[in-house]
């Protein structure tokens, strides 16, 4: 059967990709990036699904920015452009292994791509959320999710992972992860992206 990418609550990690306050001023739609992930680590905690948070090279660009709320989060610190190093390795393994990536935070082109590539050839099924990954440029945006789609990557937006996780509005948490849906994600500068294809 062919992989359809249906979201699982039980086998699903949220993986949130520096971002770090350097890189505010130069990411494309940043604050709405921020934002939706901020939301969507919301929605992990209310349904628990681990999250894991990276930083790159934090000496030289900063914290992670305290609007997305990870303050709890050991943040893991990296030079690699991939999510994917022995910490992150390890905590996978002490979470079991999960099956299941949501991807989110910057630069598209860049980290996320090679985490997804690292993902994918793990096994992992990954899923990007679109309007919660952006780069410098929004044509290394654009390019790197028609790429990562190529090799395999579901992508995906804010609102629909919250909803698919849930599944049902008789979902006991379904309450919670509604106020999180009361107001529409931002948009972020994707539907050139869209009529593009």
């Amino acid at each position: 059967m062919a992989r359809i990418g249906r979201l699982s609550i039980n086998d699903s990690v949220l993986f949130l990709c520096d971002m770090q306050e350097k890189f505010r001023p130069n990411i494309f739609q940043f604050t709405n990036i921020v934002s939706n992930a901020a939301r969507l680590l919301q929605a992990s905690r209310v349904l628990g699904i681990p999250s894991i948070l990276t930083e790159q090279y934090p000496r030289g660009l900063g914290p992670t920015v305290p609007e997305l709320g990870a303050e709890d989060l050991t943040a893991h610190a990296k030079t690699s452009f991939t999510m994917m190093i022995e910490e992150v390795e390890k905590e996978l393994q002490t979470l079991g292994n999960p099956k299941q990536a949501i991807l989110c935070g910057i630069e598209a082109h860049a980290c996320i791509a090679c985490t997804t590539y690292d993902l994918l050839e793990k096994g992992m099924e990954v899923h990007i959320v679109a309007d919660a990954v952006s780069s410098r440029s929004q044509t290394d945006r654009l390019f790197a999710l028609s790429r990562l789609k190529q090799s395999g990557a579901f992508l995906t937006t804010t609102e629909a992972v919250m909803l698919q996780l849930v599944q049902d509005a008789k979902h006991p948490n379904f309450k919670q992860v509604q106020k999180l849906l009361a107001h529409p994600s931002p948009d972020t500068g994707l539907l050139a992206f869209f009529s593009s294809l």
